[in-house]
């Protein structure tokens, strides 16, 4: 199998109400590049926030006693902290420049996912309100241009437990399922696989992650092309949710 990992070059930087389906397929032709079926577009989170207006105005929110007591803490902004506050369903650890917190989408991430880079000063981009609903709305726009069946992956950046640095995640999908169960299927030996079921959804954003960059690339869109179990993951009705652990699962969390 082959596996290739295309930037899309020339995006223009994201404003809000600015058309991402288009201004892909734009800079895509002029890459000399079209959509064939089964694609995967990985799309920045950052690049679906700023073009939904889901902006953050830090100079606008006003800290309460609690996010004041936190940013004494981890040495952050007060103003940050509470829009990382407004941003989540739970603060679960505080440190040093550190905050863990379970978004309102129920992701267990850092800082409630919100972004300051590659934004005007002053400004964050928090996770999209509704990842699944934004990358369900650029795929049908991409199909229907097109007449291609593809999928799309909203990716964001994020660190991991127990391991040092950063890969890319993914938070919301359409047209093919996050996980592939693979129970019931034979090993190299002939024994049955038991409990494996991979997150390609998350695999195929850290692969993403190496060609979009995480400074100046300018490369909020990447085309995976080549997958081979593309067809076998096909749904129009996926959305990330199997990729959440249930909080009763959550071993680690008190």
């Amino acid at each position: 199998m082959e596996i290739k990992i295309i930037g899309i070059k020339g995006i223009p930087l994201i404003k809000t109400g600015d058309n991402l389906s288009q201004l892909i397929l734009k800079a895509a032709e002029l890459q000399d590049l079209q959509l064939d079926n089964e694609d995967i577009l990985v799309i920045a989170e950052t690049a679906v926030a700023k073009a939904e207006g889901n902006l953050i105005h830090l100079e606008n929110v006003k800290p309460s006693p609690n996010a004041i007591e936190i940013a004494e803490v981890t040495g952050k902004d007060a103003k940050l902290v509470e829009a990382i506050i407004n941003e989540s369903n739970e603060i679960i650890k505080v440190g040093p420049d550190f905050i863990i917190s379970e978004t309102k989408h129920g992701f267990v991430c850092a800082n409630a996912g919100i972004d300051e880079s590659n934004v005007d000063d002053g400004l964050a981009t928090p996770i999209p309100l509704d990842p699944d609903n934004s990358a369900q709305l650029i795929r049908e726009k991409l199909e229907k241009t097109t007449g291609k069946s593809v999928a799309v992956i909203i990716s964001d950046t994020q660190g991991r437990a127990f391991r040092e640095g950063a890969i890319g995640t993914a938070i919301g999908i359409s047209g093919m399922l996050p996980t592939w169960d693979r129970c019931g299927e034979l090993d190299l030996y002939d024994r049955e696989l038991k409990t494996t079921s991979i997150a390609v959804a998350d695999e195929l954003s850290s692969a993403a992650s190496m060609v979009m960059g995480q400074a100046n690339e300018g490369i909020p869109v990447v085309i995976i092309r080549g997958v081979s179990y593309f067809k076998k993951l096909r749904n129009e009705y996926a959305n990330i949710k199997p990729l959440i652990r249930p909080k009763k699962y959550d071993v680690f969390r008190e």
